[in-house]
């Protein structure tokens, strides 16, 4: 076996606790043998049509030669950018896949507009683009799809040569890709997004842009062959025991802290989050994954409601609650495994995902009636101010206002930032999440909008009542059109922030919107005033 987990602690006392029953109950091997049952009867529509991942690995060595022959192509051709339009499980996976290999993926997972524009205007003329979408009707994707289309149009390139589809047989897009004449890779629709690593959502992108799969495909195939016993020692059953029944004094640590301290996987956690959020993150309840670094203000006070999960080379020589180590394939699958694990001893259904279309819902609502609105508070040094169940006015101050959200957290809570900005060049905004960590004394997410809206947006809105949310809106001086769509990137992307906020304001969250057009400016005043506070 070339990955072990392991625990110590509370997690320990819960693996010897749960771990027999779970093996006399024979969950590991129901799970391979796709028993739909597993997750109790009201999950059974949904469970009985998603459990295709346990042997994608197997089918998706199918897929190698053909892109292979591909890749060669268009090297041949010159043809050597990559680009991935895509959200969510459509982009996650081949965005660690492609950085642990050391390869150039651009991944185009935003609205921003200068995001989008950079994507688009640079080296056009050598670009592939693979536009991934498992619904076929992401409107992110749709979006960015159009805009490619639009300047390979324009650059007086053939699209049909350029652009590749990755989708779901009888989708929309597959539909309108046929029409259009793009080549297609069909996914097993029997497969969620979140869990399509190991398929062509995965695997065409990676490749295309030079990964060697098939070791890590190998791998999550050798990896099977453990994750499917019912012994006590297998690694999927301790790994899920563990997220979901490690003790705290108010019940079980339902904040997880992953600290990646091994180099040789790139990028795990991001993926990580919106396996184990959007998995659990339903009817109150779930765990709340955290991507940290060795040294964040969590990893000082360690929170009795903190679970600490260490991404290691081997597992004897850190503390953690929880140490993983293995290679990438066998990875990918074991967190699959041990996620759907703990969802069953959460008594969640791991295959749904019912409030991540509230926000998708509320966003069109938005768009489609832009008189709606909302109106600032008010305004201070360029910054406007919204809030939505938090008691402030319009004689208020910005300080206040950053000293509210802050005070609204308690012993249980966690704090969100939401950064509707672009996350190659705003990055500076990332050190706010550590500043509120530190000042707050409690776990601390931040994510990059719309893209968290595909991962932890759905615990956010489903999970436990807990959170306390801070957006951040970065204005851009001149919209980017959608092609043939009445609205821009920056008008979706606000859509999107106002419609998240609206769900969440409904489901009784606190939340502060801050919008600027200034955003250097803006950042070190938002950090000067949380400091004072």
């Amino acid at each position: 076996m070339n990955f072990e987990v392991a625990t110590r602690g509370a997690s320990a006392a819960a693996v010897e606790l749960f771990v027999p029953e779970l093996v006399r109950e024979k969950i590991a091997s129901r799970i391979f043998a796709k028993d739909h049952t597993i997750w109790g009867q009201e999950a059974e529509a949904e469970s009985s049509i998603r459990l295709g991942w346990v042997d994608a690995a197997r089918q998706s060595l199918e897929l190698l030669p053909e892109l292979s022959t591909l890749r060669t192509e268009h090297q041949g051709k010159g043809l050597s950018r990559i680009v991935l339009c895509g959200m969510g499980g459509s982009s996650l996976a081949p965005e660690v896949i492609a950085a642990t290999a050391g390869v150039e993926l651009v991944v185009l997972d935003s609205t921003y507009p200068s995001q989008v524009s950079a994507a688009l205007s640079k080296d056009l003329g050598r670009t592939i683009v693979v536009v991934s979408s498992k619904s076929g009707s992401t409107v992110e994707t749709d979006s960015q799809k159009r805009a490619f289309e639009d300047a390979f149009d324009c650059a007086g390139i053939d699209k049909t040569e350029r652009i590749i589809i990755v989708t779901d047989p009888g989708s929309p897009m597959q539909k309108q890709a046929t029409a259009d004449g793009y080549r297609t890779f069909l996914s097993n629709p029997s497969v969620g997004g979140r869990f399509s690593a190991l398929t062509a959502f995965g695997v065409v992108p990676s490749m295309l842009a030079g990964v060697y799969m098939k070791p890590i495909l190998l791998d999550a195939i050798a990896a099977a062959e453990v994750l499917c016993r019912d012994e006590p020692g297998n690694p999927g059953l301790v790994l899920g025991v563990a997220m979901a029944r490690s003790a705290s004094s108010n019940g079980f640590k339902d904040k997880m802290g992953i600290v990646p301290v091994s180099n040789q996987i790139v990028g795990l956690g991001d993926w990580m989050e919106q396996l184990i959020a959007e998995s659990m993150g339903k009817i109150g309840r779930g765990v709340l994954p955290i991507v940290l670094k060795s040294n964040s203000p969590e990893l000082k006070t360690l929170a009795d409601d903190f679970l600490t999960v260490g991404l290691v080379d081997k597992v004897s020589e850190v503390n953690f609650d929880v140490a993983v180590s293995g290679p990438l394939g066998s990875q990918l699958l074991l967190w699959e495994v041990a996620t759907v694990v703990a969802a069953k001893l959460l008594g969640v259904n791991p295959f749904d995902q019912p409030d991540v279309e509230s926000a998708k819902v509320a966003s069109r609502a938005f768009l489609e009636n832009k008189s709606a609105n909302q109106s600032s508070l008010f305004t201070e040094s360029g910054i406007e101010v919204f809030a939505r169940n938090l008691d402030l006015g319009p004689s208020s101050t910005l300080r206040e206002a950053l000293r509210l959200f802050l005070d609204s957290a308690d012993k249980d809570s966690y704090l969100a930032i939401h950064a509707y900005l672009d996350r190659n060049r705003d990055v500076a905004y990332e050190k706010l999440r550590v500043v509120i960590a530190g000042i707050s004394a409690r776990p601390t997410t931040f994510g990059w909008g719309p893209r968290f809206l595909h991962s932890t947006g759905q615990y956010h809105k489903g999970g436990p009542a807990q959170g306390v949310f801070l957006q951040l809106i970065g204005m851009e001086g001149e919209d980017i059109p959608v092609p043939g769509r009445d609205f821009g990137f920056a008008e979706l992307m606000n859509s999107q922030a106002v419609g998240d906020a609206n769900v969440l304001s409904s489901a009784g969250r606190p939340v502060l919107t801050l919008r600027f057009a200034d955003k250097e400016n803006a950042l070190a005043l938002i950090q000067k005033l949380i400091e004072a506070n």
